[in-house]
């Protein structure tokens, strides 16, 4: 099978890509290269025979339609946005014209394709969304989100992958177009660029500098590690049911204070300070704008439909990630010189 998948050089979609490659796809890479991507993230693949690389911007409609009809794919599963909520705060116009337009360009040019091949029944356009479109969740651990959850989203960056959400149904109920939805919780792991939570603490303690928490770090979110998260996203994109939406947690709910203070005890036993541990690092800083208290998602549908659950803990998790920034610092040192990262960014309120 030929699967078509955007912003495969990004954290999320260049796990994907790999898995893919390892279990015998054929993969055609698209990616406009924008800040946050890296084509180091998909090195050990990019030499395979089964592996093609597309550089083209989802919101360039021709450049889509040129890219399906040379590579004729059996499948799209859809990654490329903008996903950086404090960055939507400060420029939601590129989250507007990527998550939304782009999303809308990438659903025509794949209809397109589609309809010329007669309506392939086994064809699918596998959106790949947040759990964010949903809102905010109360503190009751015995509440979360489904896929009948309704939408509730707060940030410019939710607003506009909600918005891709329903252009996606949209289209299936419309056109009939064969698709399949996802909506995810927090993601952490190898290649997670460096401006998101965890690689932040990593790489602020490794620095020797403040460990920032929103807030009072009460804020909870469900973790799920990346390559967890591919391997149930290739399952949804094989065995979902077209027209139908897959919510994929970590089942790993943290305060952002718990989260880093497991970093920072993993820390302090992986690479020791000199006096003192990385706990004393921690620094309360003023809260994100439009800040949800709380996200955790219902895996039922997807662990009774598609039998997926996550193979491993926070713990276990955030262990191998810690381990991976360690023994890669000649990635993420060249990442931390582009435009915004390490700096503060979405106070803007």
């Amino acid at each position: 099978m030929k699967l078509l998948i955007t912003g495969g050089a990004g954290f999320i979609g260049s796990a994907v890509v790999r898995l893919a490659i390892a279990r015998g796809y054929q993969v055609v890479n698209v990616d406009a290269l924008t800040y946050a991507a890296c084509l180091d993230n998909v090195a050990m693949v990019a030499d395979s025979p089964d592996y093609a690389f597309e550089q083209a911007d989802i919101r360039d409609q021709a450049a889509l339609d040129r890219v399906f009809e040379t590579h004729k794919p059996d499948a799209v599963m859809h990654l490329a946005a903008e996903s950086h909520v404090d960055r939507s705060i400060d420029g939601p116009g590129d989250f507007i014209e990527t998550n939304i337009t782009g999303t809308y360009n990438m659903l025509e040019a794949a209809r397109r394709y589609w309809s010329d091949k007669g309506n392939l029944e086994s064809f699918r356009f596998h959106h790949v969304s947040t759990d964010e479109v949903f809102g905010s969740l109360p503190a009751d651990r015995s509440v979360m989100f489904s896929e009948s959850t309704p939408y509730d989203p707060r940030s410019p960056y939710s607003a506009s992958k909600a918005a891709s959400d329903h252009l996606v149904r949209a289209w299936h109920e419309t056109y009939g177009l064969p698709v399949v939805l996802s909506n995810c919780s927090n993601n952490y792991g190898p290649y997670h660029f460096p401006e998101k939570l965890i690689p932040v603490v990593i790489l602020n303690a490794l620095a020797g500098k403040p460990l920032p928490i929103y807030g009072d770090g009460s804020n909870i979110r469900d973790w799920l590690y990346v390559e967890d998260h591919a391997d149930a996203l290739m399952l949804v994109l094989e065995k979902g049911q077209p027209g139908r939406s897959y919510n994929i947690g970590g089942e790993n709910e943290r305060t952002n204070l718990e989260l880093v203070q497991t970093l920072c005890a993993i820390l302090d036993k992986k690479q020791p300070k000199a006096k003192g541990s990385y706990l004393d690092l921690i620094t309360f800083v003023a809260d994100r704008p439009g800040h949800d208290a709380r996200y955790a998602i219902d895996p039922t549908r997807i662990r009774t439909e598609l039998n997926w659950k996550p193979s491993v803990t926070v713990e276990e998790g955030l262990e191998k990630t810690v381990q991976w920034y360690l023994d890669n610092e000649a990635w993420w040192r060249s990442l931390q010189e582009r435009h915004g990262v390490g700096r503060r960014l979405g106070t803007k309120g």
